[in-house]
């Protein structure tokens, strides 16, 4: 009799998501056993308590890290790795509250759209990331700067967006790297030089009003992973998929939720197969979801 599939899904937080619940049985995984309000520190025992209960190999185990804090959850993906006993293995997916395959699915159509109407990608091009300190738009942020963009984090408190920008160049980025902070209220300064905006921010907040449109000259495209109304960018769907914004005085395109929740969707179910088809232990983050995220929207 073939063994089944066993995904063990970790959460820090009391419940674990019924969407990756969904969505790890919909991708295969024939049972799901949930692990709630764990801490880092408790890792290294589940990992080699599952490792050791089956014959050496992967043999159809995995590892699922959810969970609020994008931070936590790559130090608990590493502690995964790290918790290995070859050849008892097992592989392990992170996506914290989802934060990992939307903020992909979102840079993977802003870049689809940059390159299809202006035949540029991201590198050098001004970002601001509105709701920049939460999971998706700090994630958002950082696989942007990886992309050679100069990113600004913004956010209701300016020490924190810095404080944060400087955490993401210390364990993200390196030096290199072209990432600061900035409170909301900075936007109007530098809004001229704006060239993308990405609203993360928290649901029925407007964050880019038709007034700052207006002055937007150099906007290229707008994405919001918000889909409750009011949008967080004036005049712009939830449904809209790369096309003209409504009120943008230059020809920015806008991406809305829904379009971004496409393209999530895609790229958590194809890494969650990866995990149960792979022959040696993968350790799945955002940059594995984007580059699925991209393969999706290029084959679109």
């Amino acid at each position: 009799m073939s063994k089944p599939l066993i995904m063990h899904m970790l959460t820090t937080a009391k419940n674990l998501s019924p969407f990756d619940v969904n969505m790890a049985y919909d991708a295969g995984w024939d049972k799901c056993v949930p692990y709630t309000n764990i801490e880092a520190s408790e890792v290294e025992g589940i990992v080699q308590d599952a490792i050791f209960s089956r014959p050496p190999g992967l043999n159809k185990t995995g590892i699922f890290i959810g969970g609020r804090d994008p931070h936590i959850a790559i130090e608990m993906l590493k502690i995964c790795k790290n918790s290995l006993v070859p050849p008892f293995t097992v592989s392990a997916f992170a996506d914290p509250s989802g934060a990992y395959t939307t903020a992909a699915g979102m840079i993977a159509k802003v870049e689809d759209s940059l390159k299809n109407k202006f035949e540029k990608s991201l590198e050098n091009q001004k970002v601001v990331v509105f709701g920049g300190t939460g999971p998706v738009g700090c994630i958002a942020g950082i696989l942007a700067a990886s992309a050679g963009a100069d990113v600004v984090i913004m956010g209701r408190k300016k020490d924190k967006c810095e404080e944060l920008s400087k955490y993401c160049i210390d364990n993200y980025l390196g030096s290199d790297a072209k990432i600061s902070g900035a409170s909301n209220d900075e936007f109007n300064q530098m809004i001229d030089q704006v060239d993308i905006v990405l609203a993360s921010g928290a649901a029925g907040i407007q964050l880019v009003s038709e007034e700052q449109l207006k002055l937007a000259m150099n906007l290229k495209v707008a994405a919001d992973v918000n889909a409750v109304p009011p949008s967080g960018v004036a005049g712009l769907d939830a449904m809209q998929d790369c096309k003209e914004l409504s009120g943008s005085v230059s020809g920015a395109l806008g991406i809305g939720a829904l379009a971004i929740g496409q393209v999530k969707y895609q790229a958590q179910s194809k890494l969650l197969k990866k995990m149960a088809s792979s022959e040696k232990p993968v350790f799945l983050d955002f940059h594995d979801a984007l580059e699925l995220a991209r393969e999706y929207v290029s084959s679109k």
